[in-house]
């Protein structure tokens, strides 16, 4: 018997008025994930757990199996552990984004935030962005004083460090839900540590808007990435070891270092799937095989997709159409044709980490649909997969509930 987990990452919405009052789901074709979810059972699930911030980092947590009302100390330390960064007693990690501020004269609490991802900037150039800044001895010499290291996350997401950092009450704020608004009212607040950073971020506007890193951008087309936003703080932590949980050995593949993060510490491999990027361009196919190679060896295999999430964020609604349909078309059924035709009995499950919105960009803690298929029974909803739909079956309130679910026999 082979396990399969499958994240659509906010793929799940609320009607789109463009759509007729249709969900994305609703919507697309998505033949492949519809025939299982009629074969299967489709019900409604609280990931993001009542209380906590509405993200994939509180809502994967809890499909993996750790409630993360009891070790969830932010996203930073989960996305370090994927690069090998772990954090010393008194260390506070930040997700450290490259973003887009609006262009103008105004003041920089005045500007507006245009792009969590500097528009999905590619990882070299994003790279030589922190090379610039910390080439710089105004900036290098206030981290310093700061106790704060950047570390290369080759695309939009980087990862700072901060010794000896004290973060109680500290408010920071996810860039991507507040796209189009006004800095001054987003920035870190709190305590004293809060105006370190957000002086930093000040800072590496000013060094930078003109940099000519940002210019040839600008020429080219492209958003420039002009700024710097900290944020999903969070100290050591540590994970319950999957095996040991639940007696399975498993794989992740994922573009993202949340994902990656999650399985280092629970001791799940670590899968990084050549031309996969997070963004609709990524390789469909590449995970697809992934996953199927992870099974010859493991129990469990899990395939993370980041488009759905991001083209959201970026307010490309066709985009996440076409994830979607493209995660059905080029992933699950793939997959389901290659474990029928070796005679290979599976469970999978299949569903959005949580709702990203169509109409504000941003994350939504709603429960949201979800698929649990067994290739020997046959126990039809006779369902399509749709938030609408999952409300008519079961409704699981403990996300964590998940994983054992889809190990039960």
């Amino acid at each position: 018997m082979k396990y399969v987990l499958i994240i659509g990452d906010g793929m799940a919405d609320n009607p789109v008025d463009y759509l007729g009052g249709k969900t994305p789901l609703e919507h697309v074709s998505k033949p492949e994930i519809d025939a299982l979810a009629r074969a299967g059972e489709v019900g409604t699930v609280r990931t993001v757990p009542v209380g906590l911030p509405a993200g994939s980092d509180t809502a994967i947590l809890s499909i993996f199996g750790c409630d993360p009302r009891v070790c969830y100390t932010g996203r930073a330390p989960l996305e370090a552990a994927a690069s090998g960064i772990m954090l010393q007693p008194g260390s506070v990690a930040y997700r450290c984004n490259m973003v887009t501020y609006e262009d103008g004269d105004m003041p920089f609490e005045e500007k507006k935030i245009l792009s969590h991802s500097a528009g999905s900037i590619e990882g070299d150039v994003s790279d030589a962005v922190v090379d610039a800044l910390m080439s710089d001895v105004r900036f290098r010499e206030a981290a310093e004083k700061a106790g704060l290291t950047i570390h290369y996350g080759h695309s939009f997401r980087h990862m700072a460090v901060q010794k000896a950092a004290d973060i109680t009450g500290i408010l920071l704020i996810p860039p991507h839900d507040h796209l189009g608004e006004k800095i001054g009212p987003l920035m870190p607040s709190g305590c004293e540590n809060a105006t370190v950073l957000g002086g930093l971020m000040k800072l590496a506007h000013e060094i930078l808007d003109r940099h000519p890193i940002n210019e040839k951008r600008r020429a080219e087309g492209k958003m420039p990435a002009n700024g710097i936003w900290f944020w999903a703080e969070g100290t050591a932590v540590a994970l319950p070891s999957f095996v040991e949980q639940y007696g399975k050995t498993g794989a992740v593949i994922s573009a993202v270092p949340l994902c990656h993060g999650i399985a280092r510490l629970a001791g799940l491999e670590l899968v990084t799937v050549e031309g996969a990027t997070g963004e609709l361009d990524t390789n469909f196919e590449g995970k697809a095989e992934a996953t199927l190679e992870a099974l010859k060896t493991h129990d469990f295999a899990a395939l993370h997709l980041e488009a759905p999430d991001e083209c959201t964020h970026n307010g490309d609604l066709e985009g996440k159409i076409q994830s979607i349909g493209w995660l059905s078309s080029r992933i699950v059924g793939p997959i389901e044709k290659a474990l029928r035709e070796s005679g290979t009995e599976f469970r999978m499950l299949i569903l959005s980490d949580h709702k990203t919105l169509t109409s504000t960009r941003g994350h939504d803690g709603d429960p949201v649909p979800y698929i649990l298929y067994d290739s020997r029974e046959q126990n039809p909803s006779g369902r399509a997969y749709t938030e609408a739909e999952g409300l008519k079956g079961p409704f699981i309130e403990e996300g964590v509930t998940l994983m054992s679910r889809l190990f039960s026999k």
